[in-house]
């Protein structure tokens, strides 16, 4: 039987999967229609904070990876994946010109 702390991580996952598919896909569609590289590179991001927080999760319960290397895979997905939003804001800037 779970723990109550198993059952949170496993309800706070399950939102994080829930709310990351979401803007995984919404930011997917603006890329289709607009064809933005920023818009790419967002949409990267969020899936790469998603599927790291949720391969976290899954290969310690799953697996039964310690928890130590599990939340280093985590981690490693998440730090990509904020690379990849902070690249997604200073990617197609406008030039200007005095």
């Amino acid at each position: 039987m779970l723990g109550a702390n198993a059952v949170l991580l496993i309800g706070m996952k399950t939102v994080t999967l829930f709310c990351g598919v979401i803007l995984t896909t919404l930011t997917y569609r603006a890329y289709r229609r607009t064809q933005a590289p920023a818009m790419r590179a967002l949409c990267l991001g969020i899936g790469f904070v998603t599927l790291g927080a949720i391969l976290g999760g899954s290969l310690h319960q799953f697996v039964g990876m310690p928890v130590a290397q599990s939340v280093t895979v985590e981690e490693l997905f998440t730090a990509a994946g904020f690379f990849i939003l902070t690249y997604s804001v200073y990617t197609d800037q406008p030039t200007t010109t005095n």
